[in-house]
């Protein structure tokens, strides 16, 4: 079994509520806009996967793509950036998704928190994490925990970290 902390859009903030909430976790997956100096600490605490976001510079790029296919236990994941959500994909990605068939659809950029399934491409689990930074529109700050455990994705949780103007 694994556990993975999600999140996005960091925007070069990274709470220090963050390594609480993912203390027992046994990855962290980051679906792009890191900012400076949030990549760095976060590897230093645990395995980081993770894509660059629009807003990442050449540093964030060289270390981390656009997107990312794996596989973690059984289930088979796509992460990117810009992507959309289900009836709304971003131009390119719902043929990705239709011709790779993953289970689990990660993306970030919208900076609001989605967690729905795609009944059209085999009941596709898509997750957007909100925005963990300060930076954006967004009101309240979120992350996402999930376990996953042979072919089963489960214990999903939404965690608040507070207001966007707040620390």
């Amino acid at each position: 079994m694994k556990y993975i902390g999600i999140l996005s859009d960091t925007h070069g903030f990274l709470d220090a509520a963050v390594y609480k909430h993912f203390a027992d976790c046994d990855e962290l997956w980051h679906a792009g806009d890191f900012g400076r100096d949030v990549a760095e600490p976060l590897e230093a605490f645990k395995p980081l996967k993770g894509v660059y976001g629009n807003i990442d510079g050449n540093t964030i790029r060289q270390q981390f793509p656009e997107a990312q296919l794996f596989t973690c236990e059984e289930v088979k994941i796509f992460i990117t950036h810009i992507g959309g959500y289900p009836d709304h994909y971003e131009r390119g990605v719902k043929q990705i998704l239709q011709q790779q068939q993953p289970d689990l659809y990660i993306c970030g950029h919208s900076h609001l928190l989605k967690i729905i399934r795609d009944p059209v491409l085999n009941n596709l689990l898509h997750i957007n994490p909100g925005a963990a930074g300060r930076s954006g529109f967004h009101q309240i700050r979120t992350l996402v925990r999930l376990k996953i455990e042979g072919k089963k994705i489960f214990g999903v949780e939404v965690i608040e970290l507070g207001k966007r103007s707040t620390g």
